[in-house]
């Protein structure tokens, strides 16, 4: 991913962080015919220094068959972003630009299909995404579980490189950062309002300037 140094962002907490918050990731893998993709929740997992990213697609996606014909693989966590207009610059000499957050990370995936592992990043994915339904899950039937099990295959990413992008008009005037935080935490739209969150976080504009 292309970084320029405004953006870089090389707070490892605050990348995971990101990553949490956002997780529909996108996963990438090479196929024979070009890049193939899937949009995927996922779980983060740490282990000392060692980052895992686990989750599962649905057994009629060829996704899982790339991933153990080439385990390399990409994951693409994106969050809010806004467009961002020059009338928001204190100069007439601007164009308009795309304010967003992205983390893409690099890996060596494995896929699993046993139930035991299956049940086990279920376990990890239920809590997640919504606590209440374990036990709704816990009190189907077995068969039903081991059926709706033998539809997915799961995969686990061990991560051997991360790259982040905070694209937050850094490179601007503190008012011409307040201005756009100002008009986008206006907007009606979550992914616009959410990018002045973003920027807010990071301590851009001149109210969240560190005294």
């Amino acid at each position: 991913m292309y970084i320029p140094e405004h953006f870089l962002v090389e707070d490892r907490a605050a990348a995971l962080a990101f990553m949490r918050l956002n997780p529909f990731a996108i996963l990438v893998s090479s196929a024979v015919d070009g890049p193939f993709a899937t949009h995927v929740p996922v779980v983060i997992r740490e282990s000392g220094d060692r980052l895992i990213i686990r989750g599962h697609v649905a057994k009629a996606n060829p996704h899982w068959r790339l991933l153990e014909d080439n385990s390399t693989c990409l994951i693409i966590f994106h969050g809010p972003h806004s467009y961002i207009s020059p009338s928001n610059y204190e100069t007439r000499e601007a164009v308009p630009t795309w304010n967003y957050g992205a983390v893409h990370v690099y890996g060596n995936a494995k896929t699993f299909g046993e139930p035991e592992q299956l049940l086990g990043v279920l376990g990890e994915l239920i809590p997640t995404f919504e606590i209440a339904y374990e036990r709704q899950w816990n009190s189907l039937s077995e068969t039903y579980q081991q059926r709706m099990l033998s539809h997915i295959v799961g995969f686990e990413v061990s991560v051997t490189r991360m790259e982040a992008k905070f694209k937050l008009s850094q490179n601007r005037t503190r008012k011409e950062q307040q201005q756009i935080i100002d008009s986008l935490g206006a907007s009606p739209d979550s992914a616009v309002s959410g990018t002045a969150r973003l920027m807010c976080e990071r301590g851009l504009g001149w109210k969240n300037e560190k005294k």
